[in-house]
């Protein structure tokens, strides 16, 4: 599953469904856009390790909710 392949419409629903923290929102709204998790640890100024794990988090709500 990979957040870039899903529609404005779905992708709305979980940003509304999935009750997602500040970080994750930004992770999931950055890789709804295909940017890289290199790219996101940069801008959002943390490790790309940290960018790993909040995207794991992300996709186990995102699980969830479908």
């Amino acid at each position: 599953m990979k957040i870039r392949d899903f529609v404005e419409k779905e992708l709305q629903m979980f940003r509304d469904e999935c009750n997602f923290t500040d970080e994750e929102l930004q992770v999931f709204n950055l890789r709804a856009k295909d940017v890289s998790y290199t790219a996101i640890a940069y801008q959002l100024g943390m490790s790309e390790s940290k960018v790993y794990d909040i995207a794991k988090r992300v996709k186990k709500k995102m699980i969830r909710v479908l």
